[in-house]
């Protein structure tokens, strides 16, 4: 295909040159950059070292295991935000989907293979269940979405609080934390790694979520409701009943992800372990960076997980603060808005001065 068609090599590379994304990052590296060589430390040396630790031999399975929860919730909260809904409520849905899953573990009398699946169903029933519980305040009550799914997620971590350090809390230990699960009643890991096949679910769960996307009336609605709420609407879009449908399906992948924390290592559910790394957070801005996209998404989250990780190999090798890896997201995200509100303004001041109606079109729409 020639360069310049739409669909060929060349427009697709355009389109990529030309994302606000991408842009985004590079100012951001610029950035930081600037930011090292204020405190004296040489930016080739610690970008250098995020990479090799991120993508090297000793740090490529410590990506992997951390891109499984960052893509997983990333791809829970772009589901709804696809249809411009913003579902706050995953650290919530993340610990109800653990704490199903241990409990499913702990006292299931299956055996252990069929006890892992339920485990799995348990928790991410568990999260559709309690995300849906936020569409309903929204639909029947008025409550804006993206107030209720925030403040339903504190009582949801509080609950399972409770249960780790009480009712479920492993005798004769002073952690807050539930009985080991039983043998057998774990996600195989890949070899010797901490990579287990919660990774292939998660990249099963942005696979359906991209054909979906892609392929399917659902998606194509979602993607209307999305660009045009009013627009959608009069062509028969039953907002409230796509919201209830959205946010379950976004609490089903975030309590899958908490699942799969309880069945990996170390095989138990610890009090805050879940959302003490922020990755619910971070799976947001990787979905914010990407616009939902589904592809994009994931290869943000993958972006950020490797900046997690590097940034830890940049502190070791390089005495660079790994906070340096939280300045690079918080300023992508900064450059991103900026460059976002920069579009709109240019595309609202073209609009104005375009040329005005004749009084035949005016009066044409006021007939109408």
């Amino acid at each position: 295909m020639a360069p310049g068609i739409p669909g060929s090599a060349g427009s697709i590379g355009a389109r990529v040159l030309r994302a606000p994304a991408l842009h985004s990052v590079v100012a951001a590296v610029l950035v930081g950059a600037l930011f090292l060589l204020g405190t004296g430390a040489d930016p080739v040396g610690a970008y250098g070292s995020v990479v090799s630790g991120a993508l090297g031999p000793d740090g490529i399975g410590s990506t992997l295991t951390t891109g499984t929860g960052i893509i997983g919730l990333a791809v829970a909260l772009a589901i709804p935000m696809r249809a411009g809904l913003l579902n706050l409520g995953g650290d919530g849905q993340l610990v109800l989907g653990g704490i199903a899953a241990a409990a499913t573990g702990l006292y299931s009398p299956l055996p252990a293979p069929l006890t892992v699946v339920a485990a799995l169903l348990a928790g991410m029933a568990a999260g559709a269940a309690y995300a849906a519980l936020a569409a309903v305040c929204q639909n029947r009550f008025g409550v804006p979405l993206l107030v209720s799914s925030l403040l339903l997620g504190y009582p949801a971590m509080s609950f399972a609080s409770y249960l780790a350090r009480f009712p479920l809390k492993e005798e004769g230990s002073s952690l807050p934390q539930t009985e080991r699960l039983p043998d057998g009643v774990e996600l195989p890991a890949f070899g010797s790694s901490t990579v287990t096949v919660g990774l292939l679910l998660v990249a099963v769960a942005a696979a359906i979520f991209v054909f979906a996307d892609a392929r399917t009336a659902t998606g194509y609605e979602i993607r209307m409701t999305g660009l045009n709420p009013r627009f959608a609407a009069y062509a028969g879009v039953d907002r409230p009943r796509l919201t209830l449908r959205l946010m379950a399906l976004s609490g089903a992948v975030a309590g899958l992800v908490g699942a799969i924390g309880v069945l990996s290592f170390p095989y138990r559910f610890i009090d805050g372990s879940l959302t003490a790394a922020g990755h619910t957070w971070t799976g947001l801005t990787a979905a914010l960076l990407a616009a939902a996209a589904p592809i994009g998404t994931a290869l943000a989250a993958l972006f950020f997980a490797a900046l997690e990780v590097g940034g830890l190999a940049m502190e070791r090798t390089t005495e660079v603060p790994r906070e340096l890896t939280q300045v690079l997201q918080a300023v992508v995200i900064v450059f991103l808005a900026a460059r976002l509100d920069l579009t709109w303004r240019r595309a609202k001041k073209k609009a104005a001065a375009s040329p005005a109606e004749s009084p035949a079109d005016t009066k044409e729409v006021s007939v109408r």
